[in-house]
């Protein structure tokens, strides 16, 4: 159960950070969604869904390997 769980919650930033290069190709190519007015302002979202998708599986994975002791010692706490 738990490793159903944790599968899930890597795939809600994998399908936000997927979103976000969607969104930041859709504006290099000149298509506007309905919800945002601007294409500028679609790069802006789409960036900040990559990066915050993005950021949180990297927390998932440094979390992790610091659980198992597979981290350089800089990054344990």
């Amino acid at each position: 159960m738990q490793r159903i769980i944790a599968l899930i919650l890597v795939i809600i930033p994998v399908l936000l950070a997927a979103a976000g290069v969607k969104y930041m190709r859709d504006m290099v190519f000149g298509i506007l969604h309905a919800p945002i007015p601007y294409l500028w302002l679609q790069f802006i979202v789409g960036l900040l869904f990559f990066l915050i998708g993005l950021g949180i599986i990297a927390s998932f994975v440094l979390y992790r390997d610091r659980k198992r002791n597979k981290v350089q010692s800089r990054f344990q706490k």
